[in-house]
């Protein structure tokens, strides 16, 4: 925590505290997620009764709004990690190699990833779900496996870099293997980049999950999602409000805290963003 700022600090703290507050839902949670009552329907933020407080209101099936968010809290904190580090590894993979081995090797990874680019991600992970199926599993490898282009561009130009400065050069003279040179002299020194990008990634995938999910492509109801409860809640927003707003605060806090921290992070690791 050393050397960061007290908006930097907050920020973090706050992301914390979402992450453990979905790690521990079952914990914490006041109620099942998932237990019915059409007796208990759309009743407001406060409401109690013989099972108790329902601090942020129920949904239109009677079930516990502040429950329901917190396991929504952990899917997209599921879906957005397994999906960065899906895209990471293909990325970084595919990044290395065309930026070691050059050549026709770069020409072709690099023509991939810019068609890749020219697809619009979200239209190509619609069309992808709506094919194979809706499920957690299909969720993650299709948003991972649409986001890797970014990472092999930020890893072929920083792996360029890296393989002309003299200490790769003496690993190679001295009969170092590609695979040691690679794993103990490149990687960690195109780190710094790719964090920074899977920082603002991170949080485009918590945006893309709850997109599908709000589409019905995401995670599959009864399942908690903060997508899916928003759409659940467009046909209530006149009598019922919290249904949208209690989500929507949550998906925009945890993308604001994830995006600012990301552009802490590329301060903090871009010397040349100093003194501006």
């Amino acid at each position: 925590m050393r050397g960061l700022t007290i908006s930097t600090r907050v920020l973090l703290g706050v992301l914390l505290i979402m992450l453990a507050a979905a790690l521990a839902a079952p914990l914490i949670s006041p109620h099942d997620p998932l237990r019915q009552s059409l007796l208990l329907r759309l009743k407001p933020p406060g409401s109690a009764d013989a099972l108790g407080i329902f601090l942020l209101g129920t949904d239109d099936l009677g079930r516990d709004l502040f429950s329901r968010i917190l396991y929504g809290a952990r899917a997209s904190f599921a879906v957005a990690t397994l999906s960065v580090v899906v895209s990471l590894a293909v990325g970084v993979t595919l990044g290395l190699v065309a930026g070691w081995v050059r050549g026709i090797a770069a020409a072709i990874i690099m023509r991939l990833v810019d068609t890749m680019l020219s697809i619009p991600a979200i239209l190509l992970a619609v069309l992808t779900v709506a094919v194979i199926g809706p499920s957690f599993t299909s969720l993650v490898m299709v948003l991972g496996l649409t986001r890797w282009p970014r990472y092999t561009r930020v890893a072929y130009a920083s792996t360029l870099q890296v393989a002309a400065m003299p200490f790769v050069q003496a690993s190679e003279m001295a009969g170092a293997s590609t695979a040691r040179i690679l794993a103990r002299h490149v990687l960690p020194n195109i780190a710094g980049p790719l964090m920074v990008v899977a920082t603002s990634e991170f949080g485009l995938m918590i945006l893309f999950e709850a997109g599908l999910s709000f589409l019905g492509l995401g995670i599959q109801p009864p399942a908690p999602s903060w997508g899916s409860i928003m759409s659940a809640g467009r046909q209530y927003v006149e009598r019922a409000w919290w249904l949208t707003v209690f989500p929507g605060i949550g998906l925009f806090t945890l993308v604001l805290c994830v995006n600012l921290l990301g552009d802490a992070l590329r301060d903090r690791l871009d010397p040349r963003s100093a003194g501006r």
